[in-house]
């Protein structure tokens, strides 16, 4: 078997719902989904495979992919309801433009409830070949999204549901956990309660020995950039992350935003995003050696563990999915010299 290769190819998350599956929903039809979704970022030659979040799929296909209501409606200490005026106030909440509704409100304690993340994990695991990531949205996000009627502030209501995940990461079997974070960017303001939230579950993950990773992007809601902010401005919650390394939305930045990411602890290995999964066009092998190239002149050569899409795939078309992580093995292997 040859060597691994030094930059690691891999997917952020979400990958496209297959139509059978939405057509004709089952236990088996969400199996058989998922080994398929796995099997295809195989054989495209992606080294750290995710189910497609196929584990949050639900027929009514809630808001954000089930990225908000999978975590939280199973939790103890919220429940799905609300008065009207509350649903008002919150429409009126900076950053929930995106949503119509709230996933639901703090009563009391926040638990893990019902929520068997372990499960989800192993299940999806052994369909798998190559190392295996599992997500799970971080509780920043999860707790910006909620109507608060217990804790009475947001960083007593984010460490409270990262106690109910880290409960549940430290089962987790899986050789990847990564937090996902698409709220912070454009409230950088708020990193230094949102870095002690998201640290209680990192150590978990490093405690059920997983590498822990985080995923940042600004937004991908109907393929839209839905936050306002820059890279510059995350810097010092990057560095204060408990994380193997982060995996950060780049091609459809600025390219000249890649410089501020010197200040970033060489402890961090740095995932590059070369995929925009906000264009329809597919990257070249070519276009992504030298996203590589790029990166590695400004930031220093072995800077760049793992080369990844922006975001999710999930709202693509599958066959645009399936060639742009083709485009990832070849632009990677075209780097190495792979293959010459």
């Amino acid at each position: 078997m040859p060597a691994a290769s030094r930059i690691q190819t891999t997917v952020v998350g979400s990958y496209p719902v297959p139509d059978w599956l939405v057509a004709a929903p089952s236990e088996q039809a969400l199996a058989d989904a998922t080994r398929v979704v796995i099997g295809i970022q195989e054989q495209a030659g992606i080294d750290v495979v995710c189910d497609g979040e196929l584990y949050r799929f639900d027929i009514n296909h809630p808001e954000t992919n089930g990225m908000i209501e999978y975590f939280v409606r199973p939790m103890d200490g919220i429940t799905q309801r609300f008065s009207f005026d509350d649903l008002i106030a919150w429409r009126g909440k900076s950053g929930m433009k995106f949503r119509t509704r709230p996933p639901g409100t703090v009563v009391g304690p926040v638990g893990h409830g019902s929520l068997d993340l372990p499960l989800a994990c192993a299940r999806a695991k052994a369909l798998a070949r190559h190392r295996f990531k599992f997500t799970v949205t971080g509780p920043h996000m999860l707790a910006k999204t909620l109507i608060d009627k217990h804790y009475g502030n947001l960083p007593d209501l984010a460490n409270a549901i990262a106690d109910a995940l880290a409960a549940q990461v430290k089962h987790l079997d899986a050789d990847v956990v990564q937090l996902d974070e698409a709220n912070l960017p454009g409230h950088a303001d708020e990193w230094p309660w949102a870095a002690a939230a998201i640290n209680r579950v990192l150590d978990a993950v490093k405690g059920a020995g997983a590498v822990p990773a985080v995923h940042l992007c600004f937004g991908n809601y109907g393929g839209q950039t839905i936050q306002k902010g820059t890279w510059g401005q995350l810097v010092d919650y990057l560095n204060a992350l408990h994380a193997d390394h982060v995996v950060l939305e780049c091609a459809h930045r600025p390219p000249q935003e890649l410089e501020v990411l010197r200040g970033l602890r060489p402890e961090i290995g740095l995932g590059l995003g070369v995929v925009d999964i906000k264009a329809t066009d597919v990257e070249s092998a070519d276009a992504v050696a030298r996203a590589i190239e790029r990166a590695e002149k400004l930031l220093g050569a072995g800077r760049v563990r793992y080369i990844h899409p922006d975001c999710g795939f999930w709202m693509l078309k599958r066959g645009i999915a399936d060639a742009k992580m083709r485009a990832l093995k070849a632009g990677r292997d075209l780097f190495e010299g792979i293959g010459r």
